[in-house]
């Protein structure tokens, strides 16, 4: 047996325990669950700081904290029986409010209770009730994607709250000729979420900033399909295909659809997305499990498997990439507690040129080994030169002993 043959050998009898190491070893995990809550959840993450909700005393409570459950600061507002934060940019949360006398009011909010702006006011009298779910601050500007139940034509119609230094404005969204629309999220002057067409078919939508620029991104053959998130042009979501939910991502149209449900999931959703990564849930095994993508259905990570045994299920709701970390938010349910926990997961990003993102892409995970050992085994720079990461011409010993360096260190 050669040399490379038996380092070979024993590399992949090991690639279960190199996977798990080089995979989530880099990766920390943080309970955000506040002191006195019965439950909490986190659905948005930016820069240091996540949004959701917790509940004390029976009562949803839009929360924010910045990394820690001891920083958890609540912020709904005295005559609330119920407020969430679903989004969270620039210092400033988005989500709604609901008073004792005043139904379902859409709220933004900058770090306390006190500085809860009523989104709803702005409004015609024919929306009883309205919902902020996605925010991006641009400069001085913010922009604010949601919905309003207009009570007159008995529908749901998507929103665009837009904050120029004090000046607040709204435009209506809802597409011409639509049952109904909803807009989930908005980056970069683009809003995404769903719109149900006369069928009645709900699609995966996209505006870009008016009803006139409505997009439609319901992919061929699926009968169900939803956008959650957008950054960078792209946009994460679901849609049933075959009478299955999978996490998906479009790139501005219908025809450029990807699946990204994973092998062995029964159901899996994507809610946030940012730096080219896809957070959300698979269900495998009976069970959700939160989970990480980099645009393909190969490269799930289950971030489930880093959480310790007591928790059964859990799920991504938000993801933030500020270039040196990664970001995930979410919760699980621990059964030791019998709660619902508030969770992030944080992982260094992989440093530019690392040794072992071989694949490149972003990420330092079995993708990576499998493609190493794959060229390593081969042997020949010319047919498949990934294995040479030293690059001197060879695939030797010495490429072998970088690339386990760099994949156990994480980069």
């Amino acid at each position: 047996m050669s040399l490379k043959q038996f380092v070979t050998g024993a590399a992949l009898a090991a690639v279960s325990a190199l996977s798990a190491t080089g995979a989530h070893a880099q990766w920390t995990v943080s309970n955000l669950h506040p002191a006195g809550s019965t439950a909490s959840y986190a659905e948005a993450a930016s820069s240091d700081q996540q949004a959701g909700s917790v509940v004390v005393g029976g009562v949803y409570r839009a929360s924010l904290w910045s990394g820690t459950a001891a920083s958890w600061i609540d912020l709904s507002p005295p005559g609330s029986i119920d407020s969430i934060a679903h989004a969270i940019s620039g210092g400033q949360q988005a989500g709604y409010t609901r008073m004792r006398n005043g139904g379902d009011r859409a709220s933004l909010w900058s770090g306390t209770a006190a500085s809860l702006v009523d989104l709803q006011a702005l409004l015609p009298p024919q929306f009883s009730y309205s919902y902020a779910q996605g925010i991006s601050s641009e400069g001085l500007n913010t922009y604010v994607a949601g919905y309003g139940t207009n009570t007159v034509d008995r529908r749901y119609e998507a929103l665009l709250w837009t904050r120029r230094n004090s000046e607040l404005t709204f435009t209506n969204l809802h597409p011409a000729g639509a049952v109904e629309s909803v807009a989930y999220a908005i980056s970069g002057g683009q809003q995404a979420g769903f719109t149900t067409l006369v069928g009645p078919v709900r699609g995966a939508s996209l505006w870009s900033g008016t009803a006139a620029s409505w997009v439609n991104l319901h992919p061929a053959g699926s009968t169900y399909s939803i956008a959650s998130a957008i950054s960078g042009g792209q946009q994460a979501g679901y849609a049933i295909v075959g009478g299955v939910t999978r996490a998906s991502l479009w790139s501005g149209t219908a025809a450029s659809w990807v699946n990204l449900h994973p092998a062995g999931s029964t159901r899996s959703e994507a809610y946030a997305i940012s730096g080219g990564q896809q957070a959300g849930q698979a269900r495998v095994g009976g069970a959700y499990r939160a989970s990480l993508w980099s645009g393909t259905a190969a490269s799930w990570v289950d971030l489930h498997a880093l959480l310790p045994a007591e928790f059964s299920s859990s799920g991504a709701a938000g993801i933030f990439t500020d270039g040196v970390n990664t970001y995930v938010v979410g919760g699980g349910h621990n059964t030791l507690t019998g709660r619902n926990e508030t969770l992030i997961w944080t992982r260094p990003n992989p440093a530019p040129g690392c040794l072992a993102d071989v694949v490149a892409d972003g990420l330092v995970d079995g993708n990576d080994f499998v493609a190493f050992i794959n060229s390593f085994t081969v042997g020949d720079v010319a047919v498949d030169p990934i294995a040479d990461v030293v690059v001197d011409g060879v695939i030797d010993l010495n490429d072998f002993v970088a690339f386990i360096n760099a994949f156990t260190a994480g980069c």
